[in-house]
């Protein structure tokens, strides 16, 4: 047998034992030194196969399919800077706790370190990134398959059956011929014996973390309230105790937990200064990632006493606040919580909080509904408010991800998902369509910055048979500046070097890509468009005209009425004291 014949061999037995593991989609990118690599993942039939150009792409692609689903999907590729380039997807999936193989062809160890072309140390090239990495041996004929089945049984243990989950990288040296001749199958393709992997599950309480709750709770908490992050996995366990306790409960749409029983106007509501002052709580149960609003920060900073319930061990504590960190299953602190406390007497608490987000509520919709050009607030909430059940709606980060969250009405039937690890614009649209794979309907709320950053992903992908709308608010650049330290600085120097206006025609980018395109030009017309793309299937752009001058204008009117409306009715019930 030749090299190439052996090479082919052990990688067969390689994804063969993936798609034992439970993966089900590979991403690969074309390259000489990954080519038993990609045959085997090609010809393995349980495995489908997503050819991208740019491995960049490709990486996020995948991302897109662990975030969607919860099982990593490989990504192949060629050796050299090809590798290089999945670092940023590397990233968001470590910080996010997403599952994904990495399978990086390499030349053999005789080539690195002499100059060899397209050769680079890629030996633990992801560093701390990745939950585990292994330089494998070259194939050879005297190999075991038995070994290399184990190899790959290993990695995806590593990525998605130990607690928390996260990238794995294995990189793979071969030696010419690259190109296989004539190679049976393995004989034994499926371990004997063995089932396909379960997911780790998040661990329970240690019992000294529950001694030290039940000593910050002891004697009840009358004034607590529930926080909720970004979560991978909803623990509606939370929401049946935060009933019984009688305490409010704010919810970011990536928890999913933005469901009715949790505050509709919850962001809004603590972003009035006044409000939070005067309903500081006794305890804050946080759970998941750190808050994404700095509003939501400072009630988190602000409290009493600050509990985190971290299941996947983000470190959610940048303030250096909390009292205590648990690492643990939210649903099992949950119970515990109920179980070592009864709801106090006093019921104007929680009234308080209703009320004031009942009146926040009204006058928002009030105020919106006023407004006839698109305001991006506005279409954050009807797009959520519009999907089909069962949608998976991506949310790009920088303004979308804020005002969905401000904006968000509480739904069932609605998955949110984003990239809010490292919370970069990059590969942004890839991870779209990577999650798509998940057959759910699929939908996205993107600026048009990170439209542009991550266009070759759909100049390669839009016609490969992807259903998606994406739904983008273009206000001409970087608006996100206008409201941060920046906008004080001399407008050539804010625009040229932050707000960056790309003053691109989105409709012929749509069509250089073979998408579809449509742009809405009034508020009341982005649902039936959005509604009209989906049943039209394939990539769509529904570009949205936003003027930043006027939203940023109307972002202020909004914080107005709030605070009006908080202010008007002297007779809503004073929360406890305790």
């Amino acid at each position: 047998m030749s090299e190439g014949d052996v090479a082919f061999a052990r990688m067969r037995a390689v994804a063969s034992a993936l798609a034992w593991t439970g993966v089900r989609h590979a991403c690969v990118s074309p390259g000489s030194r990954s080519t038993p690599l990609a045959l085997a993942l090609w010809r393995e039939p349980r495995i489908q196969v997503h050819v991208h150009l740019d491995e960049r792409a490709s990486a996020f692609f995948a991302l897109g399919v662990g975030k969607a689903t919860g099982l990593p999907a490989a990504v192949a590729c060629t050796s050299g800077t090809a590798a290089a380039e999945l670092l940023p997807a590397v990233v968001e999936a470590s910080m996010s706790r997403t599952p994904l193989l990495l399978l990086t062809a390499d030349r053999p160890p005789e080539l690195r370190g002499v100059g060899a072309n397209q050769t680079i140390d890629q030996i633990e090239l992801y560093g701390r990134y990745v939950r585990w990495s292994i330089d494998a041996p070259v194939p050879e004929a005297a190999d075991d398959l038995e070994g290399w089945r184990s190899l790959a049984v290993e990695a995806a243990a590593r990525s998605f059956g130990h607690h928390p989950p996260g990238p794995v990288h294995v990189n793979l040296p071969f030696r010419e011929p690259l190109l296989p001749v004539a190679v049976p199958d393995p004989t034994e393709r499926v371990p004997a014996g063995s089932t396909p992997l379960p997911a780790a599950a998040p661990p329970r309480p240690r019992s000294e973390d529950l001694r030290r709750l039940a000593e910050l709770t002891s004697g009840g908490v009358e004034r607590g309230l529930v926080y909720a992050g970004s979560l991978r996995v909803a623990a509606g366990g939370v929401l049946d105790a935060a009933d019984a306790l009688g305490w409010p409960v704010i919810a970011e749409p990536t928890s999913g937990l933005r469901v009715p029983g949790t505050l509709d106007a919850g962001q809004l509501l603590v972003a009035d200064q006044r409000f939070r002052a005067e309903h500081r709580p006794e305890l804050v149960l946080q759970l998941g990632a750190a808050p994404t609003s700095r509003a939501a920060q400072a009630l988190t900073s602000e409290t009493e006493r600050l509990v985190i319930v971290d299941p996947d061990d983000l470190v959610a504590d940048p303030g250096r606040r909390a009292d205590l960190r648990l690492v643990a299953d939210p649903n099992l602190v949950a119970r515990e919580l109920t179980g070592r406390m009864s709801r106090r007497a006093g019921d104007g608490w929680l009234a308080h909080w209703r009320e004031g987000d009942q009146r926040t509520g009204e006058a928002v919709d009030a105020l919106l509904g006023g407004w006839e050009e698109p305001f991006e607030g506005r279409i954050a909430r009807d797009l959520a408010e519009a999907l089909p059940q069962g949608s998976l709606l991506c949310v790009g980060s920088s303004m979308p991800v804020r005002d969905l969250d401000a904006f968000m009405r509480p739904r069932d039937g609605l998955r949110v998902l984003a990239n809010r690890g490292a919370s970069g614009i990059d590969g942004f649209v890839s991870t779209v369509l990577g999650a798509g794979v998940a057959g759910r309907p699929t939908f996205a709320l993107l600026g048009d910055l990170t439209l542009v950053h991550d266009v070759g992903s759909l100049l390669w992908s839009a016609r490969r048979g992807h259903d998606a709308v994406l739904v983008i608010p273009n206000n001409g650049g970087g608006a996100i500046f206008s409201s941060l330290a920046q906008r004080r600085l001399p407008s050539e120097e804010l625009e040229e070097l932050f707000t960056t206006p790309h003053r691109l025609d989105l409709g012929a980018v749509a069509r250089a890509a073979g998408a579809r395109h449509v742009r809405v030009e009034r508020a009341v017309d982005l649902t039936p468009a959005v509604l009209e793309a989906h049943r039209g299937g394939g990539v769509w752009f529904v570009e949205v005209s936003v003027d930043p001058g006027r939203d940023l204008t109307r972002r202020a009117a909004v914080r107005e009425a709030v605070a009006r409306a908080l202010r008007e009715d002297a007779g809503l019930p004073e929360p406890s004291a305790g």
